[in-house]
């Protein structure tokens, strides 16, 4: 350990009388504290919050989706089902049909995605299934009536739980229905399940058919489906499957993953992150400046161990390391005592949810909270990178200062 680290360390833990200098960095001391832990807090919340949202997302939606560029029709043929299943990161893989329609309940009517799959596939890519509240997710289709699982909201709008029925009315022909009084293409159903996936714009706006039934309803000839959606075995493959497949297929398919259907609203959470992360990085900027400010009073009080220290061969250096240490010094124990208590709230949220909220409002219980050691990280190195900055023009006023002038009166 250098001197120039002792003395440091000495002017900070001085036991001297309380002066002003001491009641500011205590000050900085406190500020930078608060503004580590509340940026620690922070972003463990919004980590928690996108944590709910991609689950409630990824759980409903496939991991990726491969899907024609131009229409809305491609063939499933066993070529491209060979060239999807031959990867070995793809879990499950399913053809679907997806078009929107009139559906018809009694009185009540709504339009809505019909979105048609295979009851025997799908619970490899989506977790719609597992979600079924009421009924089961199974067809059972009939040449009289066909078998269709609607969400909780779509089922309440319609007023139509497990066991009614309803009419899908399709948008196919419907320029010739008007013009030639044709009769319009439609299929009578049966409600066979109800599922809830905790979020209201799929449960209100997505109603499932099986293929066949979508396939007539929406005149999809020829094996045609509108893509095929694909579950991975590690989420964190997305990106780089999307690329292996972009090239395998060719510009013929897009390919998007699963941040790519939603990519307005994670844009608009990362936004929001990374404001309150310069927002509250200010916080700490501020109680920087008690640091500059102390420091450079303390450059001014401590002239007279300057000059002595320069009598007896201290280099310009040595002073400027001394004054710096001490801003590093003051930073890091602000930034140790911030990281402790952010994390000693996110423990007491993740366990004793400190802050609840209404149940029958969110469909989380709590304030979400995710602790990643990456935030801790950026935090310390934000922090410390001001108390950097703050300490860097004391020092070099330190440094220049003569040891005949600072001497002098003494």
């Amino acid at each position: 350990m250098g001197f120039e680290n002792i003395i440091a360390r000495r002017y900070v833990r001085s036991k001297r009388q309380m002066r002003f200098i001491n009641i500011i960095m205590l000050v900085s001391v406190i500020g930078i504290t608060v503004g580590v832990a509340a940026l620690i807090v922070v972003l463990s919340v919004f980590n928690g919050f996108n944590s709910v949202v991609t689950n409630v997302l990824v759980g409903f939606d496939p991991h990726l989706r491969v899907e024609p560029v131009r229409g809305n029709r491609m063939a499933a043929s066993d070529s491209l089902m060979q060239v999807i299943g031959n990867d070995p990161r793809i879990a499950a893989f399913a053809p679907y049909i997806a078009s929107k329609a009139l559906l018809v309940a009694g009185r009540m009517n709504r339009v809505v995605l019909v979105k048609g799959v295979d009851d025997s596939l799908v619970d490899g890519v989506s977790g719609v299934k597992q979600r079924t509240v009421l009924g089961a997710f199974a067809f059972h289709d009939t040449p009289q009536r066909a078998g269709a699982v609607l969400g909780l909201g779509l089922a309440d709008r319609l007023g139509a739980m497990v066991g009614a029925e309803l009419t899908i009315l399709s948008p196919v022909g419907v320029d010739a229905m008007v013009m030639q009084f044709n009769q319009p293409v439609m299929r009578e159903c049966s409600v066979v399940g109800v599922y809830d996936s905790n979020n209201k714009d799929y449960d209100a706006h997505y109603a499932y058919v099986s293929l066949a039934t979508a396939r007539a309803l929406f005149d999809m000839r020829d094996n045609a489906v509108s893509g095929v959606e694909l579950r991975l075995t590690s989420i964190n493959d997305a990106d780089a499957v999307k690329a292996d497949l972009q090239h395998t297929l060719g510009p013929a398919y897009n390919v998007s993953t699963w941040y790519d259907l939603h990519r307005d609203l994670y844009s608009v959470m990362k936004v929001e992150r990374w404001t309150a992360y310069i927002i509250l990085c200010m916080i700490v900027g501020v109680a920087t400046f008690n640091v500059l400010g102390s420091l450079t009073m303390g450059v001014i009080e401590k002239r007279r161990d300057i000059g002595i220290l320069k009598a007896l061969g201290a280099t310009s250096g040595s002073i400027m390391r001394v004054f710096m240490f001490e801003g590093i010094l003051v930073g890091t124990i602000g930034t140790v005592l911030g990281t402790g208590i952010g994390l000693l709230v996110c423990f007491l949220q993740i366990h004793y949810q400190l802050f609840p909220l209404d149940p029958t409002v969110y469909i989380i219980p709590a304030i979400p909270v995710e602790v990643r050691w990456s935030d801790f990280l950026a935090v310390s190195l934000a922090s410390m990178l001001l108390s950097l900055l703050a300490s860097l023009y004391p020092a070099r006023k330190a440094a220049r200062m003569l040891p005949v002038q600072a001497i002098r009166w003494e």
